[in-house]
């Protein structure tokens, strides 16, 4: 893009002409329309495209965000201590899912890049995406105050935790998903390597989580196995809690002990 603006005449920074149907499209998902476009834009240039990049605007949302999921934890678990909400914050805004959030979002469609970056394939990097979430929250701060970020971060947080419960979360995925299983007296989950993506230094796994007894297969990424088995676990734990169903076995009352196992 060639700059059109008079107060960024500078080379590299974002044009004001209009956008392209790929980041008019993101506009759509976010639920916000921009009145400054070149904040959308620059959200989503990576420095390796040019001077005029995300990572100022990373900064700032990185701080809008966890004002606004701490805000939502505050208000959805009100009888939960300190520690719970931060634990439970700390799920919520990690690398792993910021990353699915991105994807969600369709973030790898817009995102500006050099060549290099692009070939190496920089628009699936979740630690890409992740910071281009963040700068996403801090342009729309920028564009229309603190109301429209907050939005924001209910639209995208929201969803994740309405109908979970601060116990859930704040446990370690693998070990809550194994007690709950456990107590109804069913088989543990298996965890499966089922791809591996990226250059050997940046690796994302991929880990399908089944669970024989409900027929179920759930998959998480991370930036290591056991990153993608937690995320694993965690995504199985928020669908049962989001199932009705009155299939599933209820608890029994046995006392489980529960071994964790180093991986």
């Amino acid at each position: 893009m060639a700059s059109t603006s008079k107060r960024h005449g500078a080379a590299g920074d974002i044009s004001t002409q209009s956008l392209t149907p790929a980041v008019q499209a993101l506009q759509q998902r976010l639920g916000h329309e921009f009145a400054d476009t070149r904040l959308l834009v620059r959200a989503v240039t990576h420095k390796s495209f040019g001077a005029d990049h995300y990572e100022r605007l990373e900064f700032l949302g990185d701080a809008v965000l966890s004002l606004g999921v701490s805000a939502l934890l505050y208000r959805q678990f009100d009888r939960s201590d300190e520690g719970d909400l931060t634990r439970v914050r700390a799920h919520l805004v990690r690398q792993d899912m910021l990353h699915k959030l991105a994807l969600q979002l369709g973030l790898p469609e817009v995102m500006r890049l050099s060549e290099g970056e692009a070939k190496g394939g920089g628009a699936q990097r979740p630690s890409i995406l992740a910071d281009a979430l963040e700068a996403i929250i801090g342009a729309v701060y920028l564009d229309a105050g603190a109301d429209a970020a907050r939005d924001l971060v209910l639209r995208l947080f929201e969803p994740l935790v309405v109908e979970s419960t601060a116990e859930g979360w704040s446990k370690d995925g693998k070990t809550a998903l194994q007690e709950w299983l456990q107590g109804r007296k069913m088989s543990v989950p298996t965890y499966t390597i089922i791809e591996t993506k990226g250059k050997a230094h940046e690796q994302t796994f991929v880990v399908a989580c089944a669970l024989p007894d409900l027929d179920m297969t759930v998959t998480g990424e991370g930036l290591s196995r056991r990153a993608a088995e937690q995320a694993a676990a965690q995504a199985v734990l928020v669908r049962l809690q989001l199932t009705q169903s009155k299939d599933l076995p209820k608890a029994g009352k046995a006392t489980v002990v529960v071994k964790k196992k180093r991986i």
